[in-house]
């Protein structure tokens, strides 16, 4: 039985297959913004980000780690 691996389907991984021309979004999209956890935590262990609706909490650890949970 074979079993197809999709990953050799795409037509530019087959022989004579093309790469569409174009910028790719990455290019032409502006950098992200920086923004340093300093300005974002303010001295503390915790901050609270409201994101859609919900509520975040962005928590520095004590070997210098940051996490992110819901």
């Amino acid at each position: 039985m074979h079993i197809a691996n999709p990953t050799l389907d795409l037509p530019s991984l087959r022989p004579g297959g093309h790469v569409p021309a174009g910028p790719c979004a990455a290019a032409v999209s502006p950098p992200a913004p920086q923004v340093h956890s300093a300005a974002l935590l303010q001295g503390r262990n915790v901050v609270h980000i409201e994101h859609n609706g919900a509520l975040y909490q962005l928590r520095s650890t004590r070997l210098g780690k940051l996490i992110l949970t819901k």
